[in-house]
């Protein structure tokens, strides 16, 4: 298996794709969402956004945080555009996203081609409860696919996901468990490609290594790049190293 991780803007990398080169897309964009207001959503980092005020960690922010709505929509539906042109038959798309932008992420998936084919729940049972109310406990995965899914194949995924979010070698304020990950990455065929055109700390790249699957990433974030590229690398050298048997 191997890996290709672009450094640089998710946009412009996409363009420059070749048609057809990926299996599957699954991605965790920048939300832009995370408050009640615009101000709220558009004027705060992300680390405001989703981490506590009494976090223990300490994470580094990620940029493009900052849109409003109608930006986000537009900017989200080109994306899927590119990474659509960029997707063989039968490939399938999974975005996340949070519930105040779960409408406009299916919107955006479907103008930029996908035929939308559902919404899967992730629930945190490590979430706070909320006084008064149900607990915000759940994130999820929009999904579709260009033209049908390959019904060839022997697939069965689950219709929801449950887990927390890591906490032991946590490096990603907004990371994903690779557990969820390595389901979600067998929707790409065993030795294709899936993309993720917004890598943060690698865990998607991570879970198709894993998985057997070869990966394109890119990252804006020149600090997340250097993570992503750190976890890819010992990902990788340790199935070499699994291959080759350790020393006598």
């Amino acid at each position: 298996m191997s890996y290709t991780l672009h450094r640089g803007d998710a946009l412009t990398v996409l363009k420059s794709l070749p048609d057809e080169s990926v299996n599957a897309v699954i991605t965790d964009p920048p939300y832009n969402s995370g408050g009640r207001t615009s101000s709220e959503r558009t004027g705060r980092t992300a680390r405001a956004k989703y981490v506590t005020s009494n976090s223990a960690h300490d994470l580094a922010n990620f940029p493009g945080e900052n849109r409003d709505q109608r930006s986000y929509r537009s900017w989200l539906t080109e994306l899927l555009t590119e990474a659509y042109r960029a997707s063989t038959e039968h490939a399938v798309a999974m975005v996340f996203t949070d519930w105040r932008q779960e409408p406009t992420t299916t919107d955006a998936l479907q103008m930029a081609g996908w035929t939308w084919s559902g919404t899967l729940p992730w629930i945190k049972p490590a979430s706070r409860p909320r006084k008064g109310g149900p607990k915000q406990d759940s994130e999820f995965i929009v999904w579709g696919v260009k033209g049908s899914l390959d019904h060839s194949r022997d697939l069965y995924l689950p219709g929801h996901y449950i887990a927390s979010q890591p906490r032991k070698g946590r490096v990603h304020i907004t990371q994903k468990p690779v557990e969820i990950m390595q389901q979600l990455v067998q929707v790409c065929p065993e030795g294709g490609t899936v993309l993720d055109p917004f890598t943060g700390s690698g865990s998607t790249g991570v879970a198709a290594l894993r998985e057997g699957r070869n990966f394109v990433g890119v990252e804006l974030s020149p600090h997340y790049a250097d993570v992503a590229e750190q976890r890819l690398h010992a990902e990788l050298t340790k199935d070499d190293f699994d291959l080759a048997g350790p020393e006598s």
